[in-house]
Formats: structure tokens, sequence, C-alpha cells
């Protein structure tokens, strides 16, 4: 009686193990969400034992839990960091930088803005530097209306925060301070749509997601004409300074995991349809089959 009610325990534990869900964790940029969110759900659907938790803390959060070994895959809307570098170094946390998608920085004002139909960087960067005396709308271009601007964008944790305050300000976390600020762009997008005079940035798939309600601005570019984001002139650069690549990175440790490997596998080979299905611009094809190849390198 005892040897069977072992056996029927042992049976019932390893049939236990058998069904168990592994866990990838995976956080970082709200830009690149809606890319990594699209691809684990279509690969959950084909791997139901896989469950893929997708967090927001921004690019910088998330670089700090992926060099503390935390989580397997960081978002990333740009490139990592020197420091942060060297914090995975110290913490032997060795990665590979894997390219997703083309994004353009999507400047947006609330819909019944009649007023602003284009901006320059160096407007942009009147509102947006340190210190900026901008209260107004009336302070950016005399013809515009004396009312208060109301400005929203993302939190300093965030990747876009580091791209956008480099190009327009020419320093990386440079900027005014007085303004709301989200590493959730669905936040910002809120706050944008419920207010007349405000204005805000942020990645191009959450203005595409939301362009009913919202308005977005063509940005001058010194010595060139207003260029308005699209899926055409982001991919071509045309649309300047603001286009740039956002990229996934991976730990090689967790990449030796057949769940991560088969993960990551399918994110390439996927992403190139997904990616559009989200409102981001694919990669050539060739940059998917390249970063793969490097990555199965690495996790031999």
């Amino acid at each position: 009686m005892l040897r069977m009610l072992t056996l029927m325990v042992l049976s019932l534990l390893f049939f236990q193990m058998a069904q168990a869900e592994v866990v990838i964790h995976i956080d970082g940029s709200s830009t690149v969400f809606p890319i990594t969110e699209a691809v684990a759900e279509e690969f959950g659907i084909k791997n139901p034992k896989t469950k893929i938790t997708v967090g927001v803390s921004g690019t910088g959060g998330g670089f700090k839990k992926f060099c503390n070994g935390e989580i397997d895959i960081n978002d990333a809307s740009r490139l990592i960091k020197t420091l942060e570098s060297a914090d995975c170094r110290k913490n032997k946390i060795s990665y590979v930088e894997m390219p997703v998608a083309y994004d353009g920085l999507s400047v947006v004002v609330n819909s019944q803005n009649t007023w602003v139909n284009s901006l320059t960087v160096a407007e942009l960067k009147k509102i947006w530097e340190p210190d900026s005396k901008v209260k107004t709308w009336k302070d950016v271009r005399s013809t515009w209306p004396d009312r208060k601007i109301i400005l929203y964008g993302p939190g300093t944790d965030s990747g876009t925060f580091d791209y956008f305050t480099e190009v327009v300000n020419g320093k990386a976390q440079a900027s005014r301070s007085d303004f709301t600020k989200s590493e959730d762009d669905n936040v910002l997008v809120q706050g944008i749509v419920g207010d007349k005079d405000a204005m805000g940035y942020f990645g191009h798939a959450y203005y595409e997601a939301n362009k009913t309600k919202l308005k977005v601005v063509p940005i001058q570019a010194e010595g060139g004409k207003a260029i308005t984001p699209t899926t055409e002139t982001i991919a071509n650069g045309t649309y300047k300074p603001l286009s740039r690549m956002i990229y996934i990175y991976v730990s090689v440790a967790a990449g030796k995991k057949k769940e991560v490997s088969s993960f990551i596998d399918f994110y390439m080979k996927n992403a190139g349809a997904l990616v559009k299905d989200v409102g981001y611009i694919s990669l050539e094809n060739k940059k998917y089959e390249t970063a793969l190849s490097e990555f199965n390198k690495r996790i031999k």
C-alpha cells in the first residue's frame, strides 16, 4: 500500500513538472513594448507552456534590472550606455544586441490645435531646453495664441527621453523639468488628448494607434523642409533628426535556455510582419537574419 502511494505521489510530481510553465522575463522600453508584446502573444499561441511577462519600466529602468540579472531580455529604444555595459560586465552578464525596427519620434499636439502646422528643430530646442523661457504658445511664435503650453514627455528612465534630448538639446538628459513625465506612453497620449494646449512626443506606433485623436507635427530640420513622420520618411531617413533604430538586448545565459532561444528565433523570423501590425517600420530581412545568426553563435 505504501509503495503504491509513493508511486502515485511521484507520478503526480512528474506530471506537475511536465505541465509547469517556463517564464521568460522581459522589461524596458515602452516604445519597443508593442512589438515585443505582439511577438509574445503570437509565440504563446504556439507555445502555451511558456509564459512571457513584458514590463515597461523604460529603457534605463530595464537595463538596471537586466544588468542585475533580474530579467532575460531588455527592450531598448536606444543603444546601451557605457555605464550600463560596465554594470553588466561587473555582474558577468553577457548580452546580444538585436535591432528590431525603425522608429520616428512623433511630436504631437491636441487634435483641436489649429495653429501648429509645423515646428523647426530650433523651436523644439527653444521649448524643451533646460531653463526654457517658453511658457505660452506665443513664446514659440509671435503669431500663435497667448495660451499656456502644457507639455508631456517620457520619464528620465526612458530611452526615448535620452534620444530626444540628445538630438534636440545636444545632450542626453538635458531638458526642462516642468512637464508631465511617464514611462508609459499611453499616459502621455491620454494627457495630450485631454488638453487643447498640450504637446508631447513618443514613439511613432503610439501616434498611429491614436491618430484619430491626435495631430502629428511635421518637423523641419535646418536647411530642409518640414517632414511628417510616415512609414516612408522614417524608413528612408528623410524624417530628420528624429528617426532611429530600436532594439532588444538578450542575456547570453538566458539565451542558452531552449525556451528563450525558441522565442528569439520566433521573434526574428516574425518581426517583419508584426512590426508593421503595431505601427512601426520593419528592418530589411537581411538585418533580422544577421541578428539571429549572431545570437545563435553567441549562445553555442
